[in-house]
Order: structure tokens, then C-alpha cells, then sequence
């Protein structure tokens, strides 16, 4: 039995690499024939074409500009994740495949048309038998075998270049994709993303937090493709107007979320590494909702200190102690000349505390402004020596949209000189426990 399992496996694997060979060789007729976009529109557009491993990919490109160049992080902002919707009937497939037990013992109603359809999963509200209304997270058929077959693909590409052109190996090709590999297996895994959910929820309970709030996952609902969870009413966090329904104080709840975010640093083992203005709620009751927990961030033991420097150096303003803290977070071979870094910093941190508020579209904050100062903040590294790891871009990017969401929903406030907000520190944890 497993021996045809892994036979049927091993012919997906070549269908799907014969399918990829078929749309690199349309992108090189189309190249010839004319049709000569700049290198990194070619790439992303190409990508789009290869489906959901590579707009993942994408994704991960446009979320790391420490890792890659800065044509090619802001080209991939435009990567596009939304995908024609599965029909209902294969969805239904996968559910009772993943369930195991017939639809009608545990969903009292599911909405055969989707909240929305991405290249991995597909999500349609439902209610149980018990009269709870949740949202279900479907994982697409094929997925796993499509992302094992495309990221081994390019594991043996990026070896092959490496063995061939030894003098590129400065770039450890190999070393960025075995961290993309394993960035998108877990997001698959929606059995971790659930441990994410509960690690969150009980750091919540922990630490007396009854602002803010994520889902509740239902367990005899999910499985490894399936994730059933509490569905959360509210708008996004920058919804202003519709925000002062739910509360007198919309400062407050920034507020509240951004101290929510900071104290998971320090008291979760994740940090939820996601947070556009889609996946933070005010829900109905004026509470916060912190919803889709598929990408985490983790920061490594031996690197917390620094990494606590540098979030508390935002709240003193000592640009001193924050290039410290970045020489310790970075990778480096030469010794760093702390005060060049320094006034370089005093230099960004102009573009650090502005926002053009024409750039807020349709409630969600612009990614291509904050990774704009992404961008900045990794160049000044860079020209000092120092490479980033991708936890601190992730972190750092969540902090940015903080910054955006301070400067829509309270302009007058001033994050560092503000006594409500509590960036976490040793000095301040047993405040936050208790």
C-alpha cells in the first residue's frame, strides 16, 4: 500500500515539475517574442503563474529585505494571493476526508460561497451543531505534494548554482530556501497554527489580558488541513469611524494593542508576525481581536537581550543604545563604528514618524510605506556591516504598523512619552503579570 502511495507521489512530483518546465518555457517564447518586463515584474509575474508555492515565495521575498534586494522586496509587495475559489463539492471533499465523520454531525450549516480564496486555503463561515458560528480554514487538495515537490526543486537548483559559480556562495542560496521551506510547511500545518492560537490565549490568561483576544479553536472541527475557529464581528483597527461605535476611546485600544503585542514578546513563545490592519479587530464589545496566527515570529534565547535593547531604545529615543542593540541582533564580521551608525539613525528616524494619509486605501495601512523604511533601516545596517536575521525584519515590521496605526487613529500621541503604553522590559514585567 505505501509503496503505490509513494509511487503516486513520485508521478505528481514529475506532472508538477513537467507543469512548471511548461510555464518557464511559455515566460522564455514570451521574452523572445518580445516581451521583456524588467527582471524582477518578470519574476513576480512568473511566480503568479506557478501558483501557490511561488506566491508564497513571493511573499516571503517581500517580507525579508534582509535578505534580498530592494527591487525585488518592493516588486513582490504586488504579489498577488487571491485565487478563483474551489467549487464547494471539492472543499466538501477535503473536509470529510480531514474529519473523518459525516459533515452533518458536526456543522449544522456551512456557506457554500467563500469569505475569501487564497492559493493555500479557502475559508467559509459555518455553524456547529452546538449553534457556535465559526469560520473554517479548508487547505486546498494537493497542496503539501505542490510545495515538497517545488521547494526540493529549488533546494537542488540553488545547490547546483552554489557547486557551480563557488564564488556565489556568499549568498547561501541553499541556506535561504531550507528557511523558506521550513517557514511554509509550518504555515500548512495548521495543527501549529493552532498550538499558536492556544500558546496566545493562555499568555493572555497569564498576564490578566481581558482587552484582547483570539480565537477559540474547535478541536473536534480541525485536523492537520482543517481549521475550525470562533468567528470574531468587528472591523479592522483602522476602521476610525465605525471603531467609535464600539468604544469612547479608540486611543485606548491602539493602545491596549500595542501593549498586548509587546508583552507577547517577552511572555510568548511567538509573536504574531502578521499584523496588517486585516488581522487585528475591534470587535463588537470594544475588545481586540488578534486573528490568523499562520505566520509567527520566534526570537532565539541567545538574542532577546539585544532584542529587548533595541524595542526599549524606541521608548528612551537613544539612538546610541538602539545601534548597540542592532550590532548585537546582526551578523557581523567587522567591528561596527557605533557612532556612524548612530547618527545615521537620527538621520531616518525623520522618515520613521511620518505618514501621508493618502496612502491608507480601503482601511488597510500601506505596506509599500512601511517597507519602505524597512528598506532604509536594513540599508543603513548593511552599509555598516550588519545582516539582519529575518525574525528581527519580521518584528520590526509589526512595530512599523503600529507606527502607521498611531499616526491614523490618535496623530496627537506621542508613543514614547506616553505613560499608557508599556514597552516590555525586565524593569516592567511583574507590572504586566499581576
Amino acid at each position: 500500500m505505501n509503496r503505490y502511495a509513494n509511487l503516486g507521489n513520485a508521478l505528481k512530483g514529475l506532472l508538477r515539475i513537467a507543469q512548471t518546465g511548461t510555464v518557464l518555457a511559455g515566460v522564455g517564447v514570451d521574452w523572445l517574442r518580445g516581451d521583456r518586463k524588467p527582471t524582477p515584474q518578470l519574476l513576480r509575474t512568473t511566480f503568479e503563474k506557478l501558483g501557490a508555492t511561488y506566491v508564497k515565495l513571493g511573499q516571503f521575498i517581500a517580507s525579508s529585505p534582509s535578505l534580498f534586494p530592494e527591487a525585488y522586496v518592493n516588486e513582490f509587495q504586488h504579489c498577488l494571493d487571491k485565487t478563483t475559489p474551489l467549487p464547494f463539492d471539492v472543499i466538501r471533499g477535503v473536509l470529510e476526508g480531514e474529519l473523518k465523520r459525516p459533515l452533518g454531525e458536526i456543522f449544522a450549516e456551512i456557506d457554500e460561497t467563500p469569505l475569501a480564496s487564497a492559493s493555500i486555503a479557502q475559508v467559509h463561515a459555518a455553524r456547529l451543531v452546538t449553534g457556535e458560528p465559526v469560520v473554517i480554514k479548508i487547505q486546498k487538495p494537493g497542496v503539501g505534494n505542490i510545495l515538497l515537490t517545488d521547494l526540493n526543486f529549488l533546494y537542488f537548483a540553488a545547490r547546483a548554482v552554489e557547486l557551480s559559480f563557488p564564488k556565489l556562495k556568499f549568498a547561501s542560496l541553499s541556506a535561504i530556501v531550507a528557511e523558506i521551506q521550513a517557514c511554509m510547511m509550518e504555515e500548512i500545518d495548521f495543527y501549529k497554527e493552532a498550538k499558536n492560537i492556544a500558546e496566545f490565549n493562555d499568555f493572555l490568561e497569564r498576564t490578566g489580558n481581558t482587552m484582547a483576544i483570539a480565537p477559540k479553536v474547535y478541536e473536534q472541527a480541525s485536523g492537520l488541513r482543517v481549521l475550525t475557529m470562533e468567528r470574531f464581528y468587528g472591523v479592522p483597527l483602522t476602521d476610525l469611524d465605525t471603531i467609535k461605535k464600539y468604544t469612547r476611546d479608540p486611543a485606548g485600544t491602539l493602545v491596549a494593542a500595542m501593549n498586548t503585542w509587546f508583552a507577547s514578546l517577552m511572555f510568548c513563545e511567538s509573536f504574531h508576525a502578521d499584523l496588517h490592519a486585516g488581522n487585528l479587530m475591534v470587535l463588537t464589545d470594544g475588545r481586540l481581536g488578534f486573528i490568523d496566527f499562520g505566520i509567527v515570529g520566534r526570537i532565539a534565547p541567545e538574542t532577546w537581550e539585544a532584542t529587548n535593547a533595541f524595542v526599549e531604545s524606541l521608548t528612551d529615543g537613544d539612538f546610541r543604545k538602539m545601534a548597540g542593540a542592532m550590532t548585537r541582533i546582526g551578523m557581523t564580521k567587522r567591528a561596527v563604528d557605533v557612532d556612524a551608525l548612530t547618527r545615521d539613525l537620527e538621520e531616518l528616524y525623520s522618515a520613521f514618524t511620518t505618514v501621508d494619509p493618502e496612502h491608507v486605501l480601503n482601511g488597510a495601512v500601506n505596506d509599500g510605506e512601511i517597507n519602505r523604511i524597512m528598506l532604509d533601516i536594513v540599508a543603513v545596517g548593511e552599509r555598516h556591516g550588519i545582516h539582519f536575521p529575518r525574525a528581527f525584519a519580521l518584528l520590526l515590521k509589526q512595530i512599523l504598523y503600529f507606527d502607521r496605526y498611531v499616526k491614523i487613529l490618535a496623530p496627537d500621541m506621542n508613543v514614547f512619552a506616553d505613560e499608557r503604553i508599556e514597552f516590555v522590559s525586565e524593569r516592567n514585567a511583574p507590572r504586566l503579570l499581576h
